[in-house]
């Protein structure tokens, strides 16, 4: 039995995580927006 709706991680973080937000310029400035409010950012989910 397969689950209707099963989310695959790799295709995730490929698309949401850190190395895909740093690829992009507005990405890179979400990143320091929530820096500075003080949210501690992933670096281990690469």
């Amino acid at each position: 039995m397969h689950y209707p709706h099963r989310l695959s991680k790799i295709k995730r973080l490929r698309k949401h995580g850190f190395r895909a937000r740093m690829r992009t310029s507005k990405g890179r400035k979400l990143i320091n927006r929530k820096r500075r409010i003080g949210r501690s950012v992933n670096l281990d989910d690469r």
